[in-house]
């Protein structure tokens, strides 16, 4: 079945990338930063928050990212400007940590300064296990200063219990998710109930301690184990919410919403959609599948 899986992905990739877009465009609010701000403001009337993110990643210079962050500086001003009920969300590589460690840093504490003169947020977004210690360096350094500020667990690796642990004594904001790269087993779990035990594992030591959680899941298991969790511990409504991708589970995006609970849509968008669209397939090949099948009705 992974190999099928695998072949679909890779079909996908060889077929004309407007094709990839006609498919994609429902998890991508568009290439521009007005069609994400015209999607935050139909969301936002039905009640539900948003994270804005400017996709790219991993630049490869300087210039670049100074650009991407450039970007980023855009999406907060938009947010002033349109009075949208949303935050920022950018990926450290994409502020240049894999060239100048304090490149990105010096970046990212630019934008988590002008975002704390709005009143906002930036959420340091966690990507493969090679920056993972790499981002909690940056981010500590920027929590000395501000705390408008936060970052991302996966609970598949193996490390995140205890990386709770000791980021719960600075009094983290996080969004815990599963995490979608492909990890050695060595270092990550691999079976879906292990990685769904150290989510719920990790949450509840969150919460516990009194941190703000982001519950990034659209796993149902996960959702009303969420729930049960939020009721034992008795745990104030404003300091959690839910969070999902868009495009992705809204029965159950819209249930959470109904339930009273908050609900965070993430919002990405921009010229670098086809690498998003990729990992989003290679996630849920069911989509491959579909746009395959598609192709060939249209031939």
């Amino acid at each position: 079945m992974a190999i099928f899986h695998d072949l679909l992905v890779k079909t996908v990739q060889i077929m004309p990338i407007n094709l990839v877009w006609l498919f994609s465009k429902k998890y991508i609010a568009g290439k521009t930063l007005q069609s994400a701000v015209n999607l935050v403001k139909q969301i936002n009337a039905k009640g539900i928050l948003a994270t804005l993110d400017v996709l790219g990643e991993s630049v490869k210079t300087r210039e670049e990212a100074i650009e991407a962050k450039n970007k980023a500086m855009e999406v907060l001003d938009a947010i002033v400007k349109n009075k949208l009920n949303a935050n920022l969300s950018i990926k450290p590589t994409q502020m240049g940590l894999a060239i100048d460690k304090e490149l990105a840093y010096k970046q990212i504490l630019e934008l988590v300064k002008k975002a704390s003169q709005i009143n906002n947020f930036v959420r340091i977004d966690m990507e493969d296990s090679p920056y993972t210690d790499l981002t909690f360096e940056v981010y500590k350094k920027i929590y000395e200063e501000y705390n408008n500020v936060g970052v991302v667990l996966q609970a598949y690796l193996k490390r995140t219990f205890n990386d709770t642990i000791l980021l719960n004594k600075l009094g983290t904001n996080y969004r815990l998710c599963k995490g979608i790269y492909i990890e050695p087993s060595t270092i990550a779990y691999k079976d879906k109930q292990a990685i769904r035990d150290n989510y719920l594992k990790c949450l509840e030591l969150m919460l516990k301690n009194g941190n703000y959680v982001g519950i990034a899941t659209h796993d149902k298991y996960l959702i009303d184990k969420s729930y049960e969790l939020i009721k034992s511990l008795n745990v104030p409504r404003d300091m959690f919410e839910f969070q999902m991708l868009l495009g992705v589970r809204e029965d159950l995006r819209d249930k959470i919403n109904k339930d009273g609970y908050k609900i965070r849509i993430y919002v990405p968008y921009g010229e670098d959609w086809y690498k998003y669209s990729i990992r989003r397939l290679q996630e849920n090949p069911n989509i491959a599948g579909h746009i395959v099948k598609e192709f060939f009705a249209m031939h």
